[in-house]
């Protein structure tokens, strides 16, 4: 990984400014010249690292997103939780027993604890009971033992500036895609100054580094920004505070939504999906629900993305893996004929995968941005076609 020593300065710039510490002195983020920077690609389905290039690097640290900006991901792809003093961190499970040493520490031993998350009983180290210090005093761990295990215990814990700052000191436009994780979990547990909600502080740390505008508008092509949960309810309050473009998420068909207790099969309806699109530019379901296998290979494929896109829904399927263990017999082991088939075959508008630089590898093989000679010829193309148009 020696390439990531490539971008020291933008670490560096994410510790003295990122943060619940933030140095108020710090350029202000709106001074980064976005209008030189080479834009972000809109004219093929996007490449989402999920949890940055987690299938190499422990997921959602500062090294797997910097590298899956390194491999041409066009949105890095986050979870957002709350520390017990109120800071919003970058962490998938509302536990730290998997992904971080924390079963190490002798100190948090007496921190074990048994919640209710989502209507069952779950037991760990959650993160609701841990300040940002002792966050921050952890370290992260590869989640699958199949996979690269040597940079365990490199990596801390990030808050959600930190990750939005790797972002915007990038070298080319790159998209973020928080999501709003377990809020319902985190509004019990956490409690912010002036009645103010989970939501109400996510927001606030996006409009701070200037996020804003709909989907495709001006605003937004100069930082762009996706918003998803599994909460529908959190879906509908953040649409009073901002008009940025938001993914309703889908879990498998026998998961409830945390917080309507909704089935699969009612929103994913003609009727919710009718609703919801007043307040979502998109939906991500599991990819098994779109096309469900049986005995490991393909099935027929559910009409799901055809109804979402007659209601101009986009949708951006998760999660794309590498490894035989998750690809179906159909594939054939190779991670190109599935991106192959769910692009072209199944039509969809993005791919959360782990691993970036094979899907970007695919997508610049089959569709690769257009060189500039191309660009030129067809300026001149346009230019002499309005001459002869005007009589010249």
């Amino acid at each position: 990984m020696a390439s990531l020593t490539g971008h020291t300065s933008i670490i560096v710039l994410v510790l003295l400014f990122g943060g619940s510490k933030a140095n108020p002195t710090a350029t202000p983020h709106s001074q980064l010249d976005v209008n030189h920077k080479k834009p972000l690609q809109t004219f093929r389905p996007y490449n989402i690292a999920h949890r940055g290039s987690n299938g190499e690097l422990p997921e959602e640290t500062a090294a797997a997103y910097l590298r899956a900006i390194e491999e041409g991901a066009d949105f890095i792809e986050t979870d957002i939780l709350a520390s017990k003093d109120g800071h919003l961190i970058c962490f998938h499970d509302v536990t730290l027993d998997a992904t971080t040493d924390v079963a190490n520490w002798t100190e948090f031993a007496n921190r074990k604890r048994t919640y209710e998350v989502q209507g069952e009983n779950m037991s760990g180290w959650f993160v609701v009971d841990f300040t940002l210090k002792e966050l921050k005093s952890l370290r992260v761990k590869q989640r699958y033992s199949f996979r690269d295990q040597q940079y365990n215990g490199k990596y801390q814990i990030i808050t959600f500036e930190e990750y939005i700052l790797i972002a915007l000191y990038a070298d080319r436009i790159v998209g973020i895609y928080p999501e709003i994780k377990n809020p319902v979990f985190i509004n019990q547990h956490v409690k912010w100054s002036n009645g103010k909600k989970f939501e109400d502080k996510f927001v606030e740390t996006l409009q701070k580094y200037g996020y804003k505008g709909e989907y495709m508008s001006e605003d937004w092509l100069k930082q762009p920004l996706f918003i998803q949960s599994f909460a529908p309810t959190s879906l509908i309050y953040i649409s009073n505070m901002t008009n940025s473009p938001k993914v309703f998420l889908i879990d498998d068909t026998k998961t409830p939504t945390q917080d309507t207790n909704q089935s699969y099969y009612e929103i994913t309806s003609n009727a919710y999906l009718a609703f919801i699109r007043n307040y979502v530019v998109g939906i991500g379901p599991w990819k098994d629900t779109i096309v469900p296998p049986k005995n490991n290979y393909l099935g027929q494929p559910t009409d799901l993305v055809v109804r979402a896109h007659a209601l101009n829904l986009q949708v951006h399927p998760y999660t794309f893996r590498n490894e035989n263990s998750y690809l179906h017999f159909n594939f054939h082991q190779d991670p190109y004929v599935e991106y192959e088939y769910w692009l072209n075959e199944i039509g969809v508008d993005g791919l959360f995968t782990d691993f970036t630089g094979s899907l970007h590898k695919y997508q610049e093989w089959t569709t690769p941005y257009s060189k500039k000679e191309k660009n030129a010829e067809a300026l001149l193309h346009e230019i002499a076609n309005k001459l002869k148009a005007d009589g010249y």
